[in-house]
């Protein structure tokens, strides 16, 4: 018992030594790790570790708590530290990670971060040798859920950021949509589809948000469709607005929704019946969408939400002088032209919501797209 615990010691001050970025895990940024790869020389976190077993002939991983440790091993992690420790091995397996390529983090996906570290480790394709390939064009199959019948069929896309539009075809000869790429966002939506490979496509139709959602059966497709998707927006982003700073620049190549989920709306004279809608809030528009159902190909409407200086607020409870039977936590949405009226399911629901469109309300407005 005695060895064992002298085993833990070392590992953990290996885990905490300064300067080796070792502190988080070395793959999505989750604080203290307790796994680590004997192989690489990294430590990573519960879920990465269960990637990386995956990988046995790149990675090979123990508990730093629960397993032990033979002597010989640990000698090694702790040569190895001396030579990379995580931030010397993200300096190697992520030396050419270009700036477009979406670095996953704890909370994200299982197939974005399966793919990360399957790109890092397993094909090595960010390591300083590795020539680039050209992300702005890519043509391929996707399987496209259809507006009316709500069945998956095949379907070929083809994206060009040179012509600057995304199209996908049900016919070979003309296609069914051309998507200009200054209007296009991609995000994962595993859950919302119930599919581990479920990607979101929206875009602008008519001056509607219009969504299309696919899939790959291959995880490296659909997450490589992702990241062609981001590379266009770059180089759109960067044509168009060539003084944006990278740092801002980046978080506005792609967005996930800051809020989504069920909520009851009533009318404009706040006596309609409630009635549930799936909502979405684009922090990045300042818009909050509603369906009649998740998967809906257009929303139903939406609602601006502004700045405070502008007359925009967000109160928990029902506006003055109105009367519900139901006894649901409510949410006011105040806009310089009308209260908005929505309930929640329970309270943590609520605040969820109200600090969700507070953050919104909070931000100043921008103007890059």
């Amino acid at each position: 018992m005695g060895r064992d615990t002298s085993h833990q010691t070392r590992l953990l001050q290996l885990q905490r030594a300064d300067g080796t970025g070792n502190s988080r895990c070395a793959d999505c940024g989750e604080p203290d790790p307790e796994w680590a790869s004997y192989r690489l020389g990294i430590f990573i976190c519960l879920n990465c570790s269960g990637i990386h077993r995956n990988l046995p002939q790149v990675s090979r991983v123990k508990s730093l708590r629960l397993d032990f440790w033979e002597t010989d091993l640990i000698e090694v992690q702790r040569r190895q530290q001396q030579f990379h420790g995580n931030l010397c091995a993200k300096a190697k397996y992520e030396a050419k990670v270009p700036p477009y390529y979406y670095i996953p983090q704890s909370c994200d996906c299982l197939v974005l971060k399966e793919q990360w570290i399957r790109a890092k480790y397993e094909r090595e394709e960010f390591v300083a040798t590795r020539i680039c390939q050209d992300p702005c064009t890519r043509e391929g199959f996707l399987w496209k859920r259809g507006r009316e019948s709500r069945q998956f069929q095949k379907r070929r896309f083809l994206l060009s950021a040179r012509e600057g539009v995304m199209k996908y075809y049900t016919k070979e000869v003309s296609p069914k949509a051309i998507i200009s790429i200054e209007d296009l966002n991609a995000m994962f939506q595993t859950q919302k589809m119930q599919h581990a490979h479920g990607l979101q496509i929206t875009y602008n139709a008519d001056g509607q948000t219009r969504n299309l959602f696919v899939y790959h059966e291959s995880g490296q497709e659909i997450v490589d469709w992702f990241n062609a998707i981001r590379a266009a927006r770059y180089h759109y982003l960067r044509t168009s607005f060539p003084a944006l700073p990278e740092p801002e620049l980046i978080p506005r190549i792609t967005r996930s929704y800051v809020k989504e989920g069920y909520m009851e709306k009533t009318g404009p004279k706040q006596k309609e019946t409630f009635k549930v809608r799936w909502f979405c809030l684009d922090s990045q528009k300042r818009n909050l969408l509603y369906f009649k159902n998740p998967l809906d190909a257009f929303a139903q409407g939406q609602v601006f939400i502004g700045r405070m200086d502008e007359g925009y607020e967000v109160r928990a409870g029902l506006p003055q002088g109105v009367r519900v039977k139901k006894r649901k936590p409510a949410i006011t949405v105040v806009t310089p032209t009308r209260e908005f009226v929505f309930m929640c399911e329970n309270d943590q629901e609520q605040r969820e919501w109200i600090n969700a469109l507070s953050r919104v309300i909070a931000q100043p407005l921008t103007s890059s797209g």
